[in-house]
């Protein structure tokens, strides 16, 4: 489910992922703030507004389609209908615009992997390039790739405003349990805006 609140006029975001074997779970609300990355924005790292159309991942063999997401009448994330594509959170900046950036995914699906099965395989430095409306193209650098309890959501760090462009990518993770048909955590990759893709 997600949640959204205004404070300071200041968004607070609260996301779970809805799907096979990723359920939704409430996580606490929180105030946004700055995440832990702090790449300076400047003229050559943010890009016009353009709604991405591709994601693609080469370090995972990741290459997808987007479709939009947005909420439902009660509040909670649509999620994609289906393993693939990927899908990104129109609620939040595009690609490429100062803020983070929100794409999920599922890590499966009735019992085959999803687009994102291996996003926890990334590190730091792996590169990741969205493809936008407008036939541009902004390049991310992976800063991390951390895993998080569902009850301990850091919604600051993955919502919270940026000075700089960024990008979040999110999947279930850890174990999974049965009783529940759910993922025990969320695997969140923060990456930052490196620069437009090579012509």
């Amino acid at each position: 489910m997600i949640r959204r609140s205004t404070r300071a006029g200041a968004a607070a975001i609260l996301v779970v992922l809805l799907a096979s074997g990723c359920r939704a779970a409430d996580v606490a609300a929180s105030t946004p703030s700055a995440s832990s990355s702090t790449a300076p924005a400047s003229a050559e790292t943010t890009a016009p507004a353009s709604p991405p159309v591709r994601l693609q991942v080469p370090a995972i063999g990741v290459d997808s389609e987007l479709m939009a997401l947005g909420l439902q009448d009660d509040g909670s994330l649509e999620v994609p209908p289906e393993g693939f594509p990927a899908g990104w959170f129109t609620g939040a900046p595009m690609p490429g615009e100062v803020g983070p950036a929100v794409m999920a995914g599922h890590v499966d699906w009735n019992g085959s992997p999803g687009v994102f099965y291996d996003l926890r395989s990334l590190a730091a430095g792996d590169e990741i390039t969205v493809t936008r409306a407008d036939g541009t193209a902004v390049v991310f650098g992976v800063v991390s790739v951390d895993q998080f309890d569902k009850d301990a959501f850091p919604t600051d760090a993955v919502y919270g405003d940026l000075d700089h462009p960024g990008l979040r990518l999110i999947t279930c993770g850890g174990s999974f349990d049965d009783a529940e048909r759910s993922y025990d955590d969320n695997v969140v990759v923060f990456a930052d805006l490196v620069g437009p893709a090579p012509a």
